[in-house]
C-alpha cells in the first residue's frame, strides 16, 4: 500500500479538507527525502520491522501523542501552531497508530503537496524541509513520535534559509536525485 500525497489547490477554507487540485495530481516523495513505510498499528509493541528501523536509524525514544479535541488543551491554539510552515534541525519522525491527517511539504518549486497519512503508516520528514501539520475531518490522530536521543522538538518558522539544517535540505536532497534509503516502501 503507498502513501497518498499530491499537490493542494490555493483555497484557504478549512485546513483539514483535502485540497485537491482540479484536476487531482498525485506525486511522488521520493524526490524530497520523505520516507515512508506501512505496518500494522495494532501490533507496534512487538513489530520487527518497526524495531529494525529504529535500530537502523537510532531512533531510541519515543512518546505517544493523542490529538483530538477531547484530549488536547487549547486544541484550536495547537493545532494552529502545528499548521504554521516551519522546519526543525533534526528528522521529524511519526507514526500514525489511530485516525489520520496531513502532513504538508513544500517541494523545490515552492508548492505544497498534501501527505495523507492514516493507520499504520510511519513516515519521516527530513531535517530542514518545510513543513506543516493537520487534522483531517476525522478530528482525530494517535501518533508515535520517534527521536535520536532525548526529544528535541524545536519549530524554526519560514524564512529560515541560513539555518544550517536548511542549507543541508537544499544540498543533499533538492539539488540532487535520490533513491529511497533502507528499502522504504
Amino acid at each position: 500500500m503507498a502513501i497518498e500525497a499530491w499537490f493542494m489547490d490555493e483555497n484557504i477554507e478549512d485546513q483539514r479538507l483535502p485540497h485537491h487540485r482540479n484536476p487531482k495530481e498525485f506525486v511522488s516523495l521520493q524526490h524530497l527525502g520523505v520516507l515512508y513505510w506501512h505496518m500494522n498499528p495494532k501490533a507496534y509493541e512487538k513489530d520487527e520491522e518497526l524495531k529494525k528501523i529504529r535500530e537502523a536509524r537510532g531512533y531510541n525514544y519515543s512518546d505517544m501523542l493523542d490529538l483530538c479535541p477531547e484530549k488536547v488543551e487549547k486544541y484550536e491554539e495547537k493545532l494552529r501552531n502545528f499548521y504554521t510552515e516551519h522546519i526543525h534541525g533534526d528528522e521529524e519522525i511519526r507514526y500514525c497508530l489511530e485516525g489520520s491527517g496531513y502532513f504538508d511539504v513544500r517541494d523545490k518549486d515552492d508548492r505544497w503537496i498534501r501527505i495523507w497519512i492514516k493507520a499504520g503508516d510511519l513516515i519521516v520528514l527530513p531535517a530542514g524541509i518545510y513543513h506543516r501539520f493537520t487534522l483531517d475531518t476525522t478530528n482525530y490522530v494517535k501518533l508515535m513520535r520517534l527521536f535520536v536521543g532525548e526529544p528535541v522538538w524545536t519549530a524554526y518558522n519560514r524564512p529560515q534559509e541560513d539555518h544550517p539544517a536548511r542549507k543541508g535540505y537544499i544540498e543533499s536532497v533538492l539539488t540532487q536525485k535520490i533513491g529511497v534509503p533502507l528499502q522504504a516502501h
